[in-house]
This record gives structure tokens, sequence and C-alpha cells, in this order.
């Protein structure tokens, strides 16, 4: 029911919302009478943060148009590579006329940035894929909004995301020989099981997984986000945090935590530093100072913008990572292809290498949750293991912002390369067959379901384009 309130007051509101941005245009144009007004300014500012406080935000673009390679521009193309109910891989195609640009750009280690599937879109990791994209393909999950994925394609539960994972791994490892993997925040948890169950079957695994500021051991370092979850029950949060999606939507009916929601728990946990932010705005408006005013714009647009998670992968997340401790404890089991229970084993990880980033102020995943890690992973030898914290960095800094590109990535990057270099000074090796990915472990335990992974990639328009 809290859905429908939500969607009518948002509805109620569009009209005020639209006359809020007319009015912020019109006090603000010269040439207009209200734009001579004394007050015209302040008008405008205050109108302009009215519009921004109630307009909805959708899914922003991750506008990457070209890149700097050694001083030449890169063309970067987006396309849809695989294409599943609840998410995309996404992949960003670098395009160059340089005989010698596309020589080096073909070299590069292949990336799968795994995105959280948290509340906010895959775009909040805009940064840190812009940032790889100059020395990697570059790869990413990009989840969609459950309310827009009809009831028909099924639910969506933990155990799908881990074979997503999985599915989207071999999609690189059989096109480019092999790959590495970056999941930053929630995905460092289906990650971490999602190979070692490669691990465990004798699959091909990555050549090297980097987590950043994941829980993995939520145990260490509660923080407000922790606390919540293991204080509440699990059926708190389904009574409590669970709703159907409305009828506007092509999702209608199926059972979600609302992004809305999640939104206001984001507030909540900094509400001053988000009042003092907009407060801010409106006096930087006032004061003219477009730099600042569109530094804000670009935050909110993305912070702002949210979706909604299926009921089924938000309350198991809920009850694995953050009440039962699963993965810490060694029971976690999750359902193969043919709807059998495997249970996940770090320990029989070999030949990946492991690279942990936290931040030294993140009030998300506290000090110690990544790291937890190698601790699990004790079959990884230790010259294969890595682990960085960074000074004064909070959450998002440790993947996007000056923070990132200055102090993170670098030795990302060279630990990538040292990954690949081991790839390819060492001989070649036959690994056991793949598991079949097309079918998800739910919908071979339910003869009736749609299979999903059938579904060919997206074309794209640009096949005769040079790439890298």
């Amino acid at each position: 029911m809290l859905y429908q309130v939500f969607e009518t007051q948002r509805t109620m509101m569009e009209p005020f919302v639209d006359f809020a941005q007319a009015a912020a245009k019109l006090f603000s144009n010269p040439h207009s009478p209200a734009g001579a007004h004394p007050w015209a300014q302040r008008m405008s500012a205050a109108y302009s943060l009215m519009y921004r406080l109630g307009k909805d935000y959708e899914k922003p673009a991750f506008g990457i148009s070209t890149v700097e390679v050694d001083g030449m521009p890169v063309a970067i193309q987006e396309r849809v590579e695989i294409n599943k109910p609840f998410c995309e891989l996404r992949r960003f195609k670098r395009l160059s006329d340089d005989v010698q640009t596309l020589a080096k750009l073909k070299q590069q280690p292949v990336v799968l940035v795994v995105a959280p599937l948290s509340g906010h879109y895959a775009t909040l990791l805009r940064d840190t894929v812009k940032s790889m994209l100059k020395d990697h393909k570059v790869y990413i999950t990009d989840w969609r909004n459950a309310r827009m994925v009809p009831l028909d394609e099924g639910d969506f539960h933990l155990d799908d995301y881990v074979h997503y994972v999985q599915e989207f791994i071999r999609h690189l490892q059989h096109r480019y020989g092999n790959c590495h993997v970056v999941s930053v925040c929630q995905p460092t948890v289906p990650v971490l099981a999602a190979v070692s169950l490669m691990a465990s079957r004798g699959e091909k695994t990555p050549l090297t997984m980097t987590m950043m500021g994941g829980p993995i051991d939520a145990r260490k370092s509660p923080t407000a986000v922790n606390n919540l979850a293991m204080n509440k029950s699990h059926n708190w949060f389904e009574n409590n945090v669970i709703f159907r999606v409305p009828g506007n939507f092509p999702g209608a009916g199926r059972r979600v935590y609302p992004g809305f929601m999640q939104h206001a728990g984001f507030v909540a946990m900094n509400p001053d530093r988000h009042a003092k932010s907009h407060y801010d705005y409106f006096k930087d408006l006032i004061k003219g100072d477009g730099a600042s005013v569109e530094a804000h714009r670009k935050f909110y647009d993305e912070y702002n913008a949210v979706l909604d998670m299926d009921a089924h992968y938000y309350l198991e997340t809920i009850r694995t990572v953050f009440q039962e401790f699963k993965l810490v404890h060694g029971s976690w089991d999750v359902l193969n292809h043919k709807g059998e229970p495997e249970r996940v084993r770090p320990q029989d990880i070999r030949t990946t290498a492991l690279m942990t980033v936290e931040g030294e102020l993140d009030d998300i995943s506290g000090s110690g949750q990544t790291a937890a890690a190698h601790d699990l992973c004790t079959h990884i030898d230790k010259s294969m293991k890595q682990h960085l914290e960074v000074e004064g960095a909070g959450h998002y800094g440790i993947f996007s912002g000056r923070r990132w590109r200055d102090a993170v990535y670098p030795q990302v990057k060279a630990f990538i390369a040292k990954g690949q270099a081991r790839m390819e000074q060492a001989p070649a090796k036959r690994s056991k067959s793949a598991v079949p990915a097309s079918k998800s472990p739910r919908a071979a335990a339910k003869p009736a379901a749609r299979p999903t992974a059938s579904r060919s990639p997206r074309k794209s328009a640009a096949r005769g384009a040079k790439q890298g």
C-alpha cells in the first residue's frame, strides 16, 4: 500500500514541480519582467531548489564518449552484449583509426566490473569505468529496475545473481581466453561465491578478482547499515519494507524493496550533510558559482536515481550476508543449473589472484570486512594476494573521485597487469568444460519456468568499425 501512496503523492506533486522549474527559468531570464525584480536571483534559486527536491530522477546515462590513450582520443561505443531479464552485460567498445593505438587496445586485459545491486544504478561506477577504459577492455553489469521487469520473467534470487556473474565470466573467457573481475561493495559476496563454485568444479577461474568496500564478513567493524540488518528479524524486513509494484509499471504486482525507501535510508544516515549541501546549492545559485552548481547537480542526479530490488534477492541477501554470515561460516549453499545445492568453498580458489580495497572512513562497509576475503581464500598463494587501505577515503572515495584516480586505480591497474603477465608466462592448461550457463538454478527447479538465457544479444549498428 505504501508504494501506491508514494506514487499517488508523486503524481499529485508533478504540476507543482513543473511550475517550480518554469518559475526558476522565468526569474533567471534577464529579458523577462520577473527577471528585473530586485530579488529575482533569490527567487530563481529558491524555485530551482524546490524543483530539484521534488523532481523524479530517472536512470542517468554513462555518458562516456571518449577517453585518452597515450594522448590519442579513443571513441567509446556502448552496446549490450548479453541481455538478461534483470541485467544487461554492457560493453564499452573502444574505437580508433590510429593503427598503433588500435594494436595497443587489442593487447590490453579484459575486465568485468560487477556493479552493486543495492539501490543505485550501475552508472554510480561511471568514474571507475572511465579510468579503466584507458588501459582495459571493460564490461559492466547494468542491473535493471525490478519494477520494469514483468512478472512473467520470474523471480530473481541471490542464487540467480551468482549464476549471472558466472555466465558473464564464461562469456568473456570464451571470447578472450580469460578475464579479470572487479566488484564494488555488495557484489563482493556473490562474486566470491561465483568464483569459488567455478573453482570447486574445476572450471577456469578469472586471473584476478579485485574486491572493493564489500561486506565479506559484516561482523567486523559493524556500521549503521550492518546494525540495522542484524538488529531486525527477517520477518521484520519482509513485513515492513517489501511492497508490490503499482499498476502503472511493467512489473506491476512484483514484490520489491522500493528504491524510494532505500534512498530515504541513504539520506537518513547523514541528514545534516545533505541539508547543508542543498543550502550551499541555493547560495551558489545566488552567487552565480556555475562550477559548484553543476557539481551539485551531477552528484545528486546520480545519488537520487534509485531502483527497486526483487524481494527474494533482497531478503536472501539480508539473511545470508548480514544475519547468518553463511559465507564466513562455510554454510552457504547455492543451487546449480540442475537445481542441486553446491557448497560455496573459497578455499578451493587457487589460481585467481586476490586484491581487497578498503576506505579508512568507510561508513557502509567497515574496516576489515573486505579484507576478510584473504582469510577465506586460504589456498591462494601469498604472492598473489594484496590489500590496500585508502587513507582518508570514505565508501565512495575508493571507486570514484580524486582518491580513486590518484591512490586506488594505479594499484588496481598494476595488480591486473601482474595477473595478466602471469597468464602469458604460464603454459596453457586445459580446464574442465564449463557448466552450461543458459539455465537458471531456479528455472531448473521449476520445469514450467521460461528460459531466459537464450535471448540473443542486441546487434550493433556499427559492425564495420575498428575496435579494441
